[in-house]
């Protein structure tokens, strides 16, 4: 009995969040969030950090995917995320793909490019993005603006098509 007593002090010091625990708060974060095509922004996330463990992403890399967009959307607060139960490398992915206000698409792509593991990420984002069967349901215009802008990004951080 005393082990285990101990056992959960120390997990309450240093035990990081589980890849379940951050899905889980991910969605919670991002619930009655819709993307522009109107579909829950958790199917969304779901891709993205699938793309990622499909592409032989870490466990870092995944719990990044399912934050990916929690501080850019008001989900969660950098504060919380400088606090979380998260690696150093897991904090640091998430803020790289985080888009600031004003921010020139340059200086997006080359803080993805000097962060360790974040490219993955974002190469699953857009990908998901540039999803034809997602972008179908937009009308032309927004989809031929949303198209050329993931090929931009995609040229800026050196991602072939597709």
């Amino acid at each position: 009995m005393r082990h285990r007593a101990r056992h959960n002090m120390a997990m309450t010091q240093t035990e990081l969040l589980s890849l379940d625990e951050v899905e889980a708060l991910a969605r919670r974060v991002h619930e009655g969030q819709t993307d522009k095509a109107g579909r829950p922004y958790a199917e969304h996330l779901a891709a993205v950090a699938e793309g990622v463990r499909a592409r032989g992403g870490s466990a870092e890399q995944i719990a990044a995917a399912w934050l990916h967009d929690a501080v850019e959307d008001d989900a969660l607060t950098a504060e919380w995320l400088a606090g979380a139960a998260l690696t150093r490398a897991t904090k640091d992915m998430v803020l790289a793909v985080t888009k600031r206000a004003g921010e020139p698409p340059e200086e997006y792509a080359a803080r993805i490019l000097a962060t360790p593991g974040a490219l993955l990420i974002k190469e699953a984002d857009l990908a998901h993005n540039a999803d034809p069967a997602r972008l179908a349901v937009l009308d032309e215009a927004t989809r031929e603006r949303l198209t050329a802008k993931y090929a931009r990004m995609r040229g800026l951080l050196g991602l072939s098509e597709g």
